[in-house]
């Protein structure tokens, strides 16, 4: 068997001798796999005799021919401008090989691109269908990356589904998935989804979708794996945990560009991916990054979207836009106002300067952005230190405009001036009205109970801080606390502090937990303390903050009633110890409705450690208010 092998191999290198003149660079690849093929042959069938021709060979293997040299045809293909010198090439005389039909319909496609009128006429002709069918018998030579561009050109030629031919197209890439390389595989989904949503081709999406998630590996560099997280991440969740976790591995590599898309495209799917939240943040802190404004506000809108903190990324941020204000618009201040407000990080320069930018701008800046700021101020409890100017401007601003904002949004600004103490009794009125709240009475929806909440809080604004006030105000009926208020998970923080007040005050009478108001404010707990500083049974006292009123006897000469406010976490500004505006807002309408106040912060909390101290905090906290109550 040795001896007929290598008789063999000597026959197939003197006819190769023989054939070398004739042979072409572009047969080369074929004459290898022919006798790799005649080889493999002769060893392992004993029966096979001497060889036959290698000419005759290669006349019957079939393989997958090269690329053919460029010819003029693909210079005519490619300088193209109108679609008829396209369709003028079949009958030109022209050698036509198999990649040429194909390019044809992607350059139609790309000339065709924004005219879909010209499309419907182009798909009727005789000769786009003549070309149609030659790409659909010739597709099987076509090379992949010439595939995959003409089944999107085929999708955006607008070929109806039905089409045998664009079936066709999608079975041979279909057929070729597994020896397409990762771009081509990308470049499929990215480009083509939506039109394969569209013509319910949601199978070979799902493919697509598979073999790119099992070959996740194959991704070698940052822009492949940020344009994919940007386009195509939404579509599988598997495969967005893949490229995140490919993300993680080349982040080192990123510029600020791709920092910037891997953030926003994370913010726009709402996915808190902490560990590369991390790895971008520490990059943007250690790099010396060139930050436009451009990234700068995009930088701001994601940690904001995602509500993610990281002190050292803000502080950078908020220094590297202050240079870059006299440049921003009124639109772009209004978007990183809210950012920041979103991030409950108070940056007492950077907010000084969006105030003085609406002062510059009083003429130009329209309500819309006005509010965004307003609202935002609110939340993090900020006054601008030329307060009047700026509140006269927001008051002119909403004097002849505010009627004409979508209601909940009137309920929001009006609700943000209580929040700063600005509101004035004419805003009060708009927003108090009956035709106006009644729409959000009943409402069901999240946000509707939201604005009711506010409304509540406005209602409690005009009664309590405005006593010149003279109506409207809120029905009797809608003062009554719903059951979703008292309808919270219990935190640790509140389940101690109950317990705690439990044991203070020995008996179940002399307390009440859970206290809804009808000032929209829920109270953690209430006592009753007499002028001895001994707790009371609340018994039948009257009870004026409950909706409707409880009680009918009158508090004893002396008597004090204390609320317990305890103040979580989320409650403050971001690395402070200054309350949120709501919360600000809060204490004011329980101190002007007639309570002495025990706050309870977290902070505070968390340092004491046994039940006696506990115990101890709480009686040094009580004593503190009515002696700062008799001070007065």
């Amino acid at each position: 068997m040795t001896a007929r092998l290598v008789k063999r191999c000597t026959c197939l290198l003197r006819e190769a001798t023989h054939l070398a003149p004739a042979v072409t660079p572009a047969s080369q690849l074929r004459l290898a796999r022919v006798a790799h093929k005649t080889l493999t042959s002769s060893a392992t069938s004993p029966s096979s005799h001497l060889p036959r021709s290698l000419s005759e060979l290669l006349e019957k293997e079939q393989v997958f021919t090269p690329y053919p040299e460029r010819q003029e045809v693909d210079q005519l293909i490619e300088k193209a401008t109108r679609p008829e010198e396209l369709l003028e090439l079949l009958g030109g005389g022209h050698c036509l090989h198999q990649n040429h039909a194909a390019l044809m319909l992607i350059q139609l496609s790309r000339l065709l691109s924004e005219k879909q009128k010209d499309k419907a006429l182009l798909i009727q002709d005789a000769r786009f269908q003549q070309l149609v069918h030659l790409v659909n018998n010739q597709i099987t030579t076509v090379w992949h990356g010439t595939l995959v561009k003409l089944l999107r050109s085929l999708y955006s030629l607008g070929l109806p589904p039905t089409s045998k031919e664009l079936r066709s197209v999608e079975q041979e890439v279909r057929w070729r998935l597994r020896r397409l390389k990762y771009k081509h595989l990308a470049f499929l989904v990215e480009s083509c989804a939506t039109y394969m949503q569209e013509q319910n081709s949601q199978e070979l999406l799902a493919e697509l979708l598979v073999h790119l998630e099992r070959r996740w590996t194959e991704i070698d560099d940052g822009h492949t794996v940020v344009a994919m997280m940007m386009k195509i991440g939404h579509l599988s969740e598997p495969l967005m945990n893949r490229l995140e976790d490919k993300c993680l591995e080349l982040v080192e590599q990123f510029g600020p560009e791709e920092l910037r898309k891997v953030l926003v495209t994370l913010a726009a799917q709402n996915r808190r991916s902490v560990p590369l939240l991390r790895a971008v943040s520490y990059h943007l802190v250690q790099k010396p990054f060139s930050l436009t404004k451009g990234i700068l506000l995009d930088l701001a809108y994601a940690y904001g979207k995602l509500g993610f903190h990281q002190t050292q990324v803000f502080q950078r941020l908020a220094a590297d836009l202050l240079p870059h204000m006299p440049s921003l618009t009124s639109s772009e201040v209004a978007r990183c106002t809210k950012s920041f407000a979103f991030l409950k990080w108070l940056n007492l320069p950077l907010f000084e300067a969006f105030a003085q930018h609406v002062l510059d701008r009083a003429q130009s800046i329209t309500l819309p952005h006005l509010c965004n700021m307003l609202l935002a101020f609110a939340r993090v409890n900020f006054r601008p230190e030329r307060e009047d100017q700026f509140f006269s401007l927001v008051h002119e601003k909403l004097g002849s405009e505010l009627e004409g904002l979508e209601p909940a949004v009137q309920v929001d600004v009006v609700w943000a001036l209580c929040v700063l103490q600005q509101a004035r009794e004419a805003e009060l009125q708009a927003v108090l009205r009956p035709e106006l709240h009644a729409q959000f009475l009943g409402g069901e929806s999240p946000k509707d109970q939201s604005t009711f909440q506010k409304l509540l809080h406005i209602n409690a604004t005009a009664q309590l801080e405005h006593p010149e006030y003279t109506g409207p105000l809120l029905p009797a009926s809608a003062l009554v606390p719903r059951p979703s208020v008292l309808d919270r998970k219990v935190t640790p923080l509140q389940n101690e502090l109950q317990e705690t007040l439990k044991t203070l005050l020995g008996s179940a009478d002399k307390g009440s937990f859970m206290v809804a108001t009808q000032y929209g404010w829920v109270l953690d707990a209430e006592v009753l303390l007499d002028a001895n500083s001994q707790f009371l049974p609340l018994g039948n006292f009257v009870a004026s903050h409950l909706a409707p009123p409880s009680g009918n006897q009158p508090l004893p000469p002396g008597a004090k009633r204390l609320a317990f406010l305890r103040w979580e976490f989320p409650n403050f500004n971001s690395r402070s110890k200054d309350l949120l505006g709501r919360f600000v807002m809060a204490r004011r309408h329980l101190r002007a409705a007639g309570f002495l106040l025990v706050d309870v912060p977290y902070y505070e909390w968390l340092e004491l450690k046994s039940e006696w101290q506990k115990g101890a905090y709480l009686k040094d906290k009580m004593r503190k208010a009515v002696a700062e109550e008799l001070a007065k």
